[in-house]
């Protein structure tokens, strides 16, 4: 938790109990939507409404404290860390990180050094395989 609070305090952002269990949730998650935030931790905030976690989701995204991963259906969210790419199943929508290796970063930082570094791999995962 006081590793949350950190991101909070080096931001220009209110330390808050919604800002906190937003974080927190995605600590958990890893990966979250909106509704998927939404619905757990209105358990600890019942009168929490969409409309306040929607705000927060855009403070922390425009303090770069959580990153947007752009999905066809809804866009899910996560702490923002090192670049990484991310694959996505095609069947159930899980979303892993996979970590980018020293050669990948120094090349994509040579040519690209100023821009967002976003990669997304679609397939299908391993779960959704073995249900095959």
């Amino acid at each position: 938790m006081k590793q949350l609070k950190n991101l909070l305090e080096e931001s220009s952002l209110k330390i808050t109990p919604q800002r906190l269990a937003i974080l927190k949730e995605l600590e958990k998650k890893g990966h979250a939507s909106i509704e998927e935030i939404y619905d757990n931790i209105r358990d600890f905030f019942p009168s929490i409404s969409l409309a306040t976690i929607y705000k927060n989701i855009t403070a922390l995204k425009d303090e770069n404290i959580i990153t947007e991963i752009c999905l066809h259906h809804k866009p899910k969210y996560e702490i923002t860390k090192e670049p990484h790419a991310h694959f996505i199943c095609k069947k159930c929508g899980a979303v892993e990180d996979i970590p980018f290796n020293d050669i990948i970063k120094d090349e994509i930082n040579k040519h690209y050094p100023d821009s967002q570094k976003e990669l997304y791999i679609y397939g299908i995962c391993r779960e959704c395989k073995g249900k095959v």
